[in-house]
């Protein structure tokens, strides 16, 4: 059965993915100084914000109905450092935007898009190991199948 933990399970990877990629061209562009690199993290970026959305609404539509005890503890805490990341994403990105709009060499709006990615990507690490925490620990959206209890007992008596 495809549920709402399947779809985020499928989406979350490209956003945390984009998000460090963008964060590894915007230093690459930074040290070797090459406006390709500047140019792929703003294109990079947009992909990285669209995904971020996308897959915080996706969580929240798995977490429905995970309650309870250290549960619902890790859960919270996995949704908090999700919300950090998709914010910080989201002004990166739209801090990108402006100097793409504006075309100009302000140094302190670089400054600030690069300070706001690093906080994202930062925020990608965190929101990866609580959500690891959430599957690995608590088994949060772990179906156990094991087959058919009658055909795996026919099974064994032949």
């Amino acid at each position: 059965m495809f549920t709402a933990t399947h779809l985020h399970a499928m989406i979350v990877h490209f956003p945390v993915a984009l998000v460090l990629v963008a964060f590894f061209t915007e230093i690459l562009g930074i040290v070797l100084k090459k406006e390709f690199y500047r140019q792929a993290t703003f294109y990079i970026l947009i992909l990285a914000a669209l995904g971020a959305i996308i897959a915080y609404f996706t969580g929240d539509a798995a977490g429905d109905g995970m309650d309870g005890g250290s549960l619902q503890q890790a859960l919270e805490s996995h949704e908090e450092a999700a919300a950090f990341t998709l914010w910080f994403t989201i002004a990166a990105a739209g801090a990108k935007i402006v100097l793409n709009i504006l075309n100009k060499e302000i140094s302190w709006l670089k400054i600030l898009a690069f300070v706001l990615l690093m906080f994202a990507a930062g925020g990608v690490a965190r929101t990866g190991y609580l959500g690891g925490q959430l599957v690995f620990k608590h088994a949060a959206g772990v179906e156990l199948g094991f087959g058919n209890f009658e055909t795996l007992q026919n099974s064994d008596n032949k």
